[in-house]
């Protein structure tokens, strides 16, 4: 790869690596996951500090989201979403409890393995799009691609075809500062997208933009779980686009409990 791509990828391996590199050697044993589950989390706790200075954000929490469910999780702040979030896109590890990926459980794989399964399973979409400012749109998709072993002409195919079906056909070689906030943020969504992840997650995607593009950009998540059969959380406070989830999660005090559409 180039020096700009070489920059740009240890760019990028800087905002998504794992802060905590000691996981366990010993996975734990479920048995064979639902075919249909794409993310199941089983009794997952988080507690930050030790003794009487600790704190349980996640306190024995359990969820599964089967292939075509979009879920929103909402909350007050400081509730524990981002780190849920966290835990459940393999960048933070639990204290106790297991995440299964599909069939694997990755609660104790080391990190070179937790690296690969980000690429190859899990699609982020950030509240502020992260993408990176030296970088064209189409090289955004690209460099996606190539951490993920494919050749560069695969991978250019494939960023263009994204970004054409999502209106930035016109963008391809304009960069960040020029875009719009919307147009941004469908980058992230396109970025997202490049390596056909088995899951989707959002944290606030449209708290940037008004409320009509905010709405684009999460019917434009719904419609990529229902027809490619993928699985969404969507950490979002905006309620006006609840209807366009299947389920609603509320957490509150490190505690999940199902809400009614």
């Amino acid at each position: 790869m180039s020096t700009v791509m070489n920059k740009a990828t240890d760019y990028l391996n800087k905002q998504i690596d794992n802060d905590e590199n000691n996981a366990a050697k010993l996975a734990g044993a479920r048995g064979t996951a639902a075919v249909n589950t794409k993310l199941l989390l089983q009794n997952i706790s988080k507690v930050y500090g030790d003794g009487d200075t600790s704190v349980q954000v996640l306190d024995h929490i359990s969820l599964e989201v089967k292939a075509g469910e979009f879920v929103a999780l909402v909350g007050p702040s400081g509730a524990g979403k981002s780190t849920f979030l966290s835990i459940a896109g393999a960048l933070l590890s639990p204290t106790s409890g297991q995440i299964w990926i599909g069939n694997q459980e990755i609660s104790q794989l080391p990190e070179k393995k937790l690296n690969q399964i980000r690429l190859d399973k899990i699609g982020f979409v950030f509240q502020s799009a992260n993408l990176i400012p030296y970088l064209s749109v189409i090289d955004q998709l690209i460099l996606i691609g190539e951490l993920a072993g494919k050749s560069r002409r695969e991978s250019h195919a494939k960023a263009e075809k994204l970004l054409r079906e999502l209106g930035l056909g016109h963008r391809l070689k304009h960069y960040p500062d020029s875009l719009s906030g919307g147009e941004r943020q469908r980058v992230s969504i396109a970025r997202a997208w490049m390596n056909d992840p088995e899951i989707i997650l959002a944290d606030e995607p449209t708290a940037s933009l008004d409320s009509e593009r905010g709405r684009a950009v999460v019917e434009m998540l719904a419609a990529e779980v229902k027809q490619r059969g993928k699985a969404a959380v969507m950490v979002t406070h905006d309620h006006r686009m609840l209807d366009l989830c299947d389920r609603i999660v509320y957490i509150e005090d490190g505690k999940l409990s199902e809400r009614e559409l």
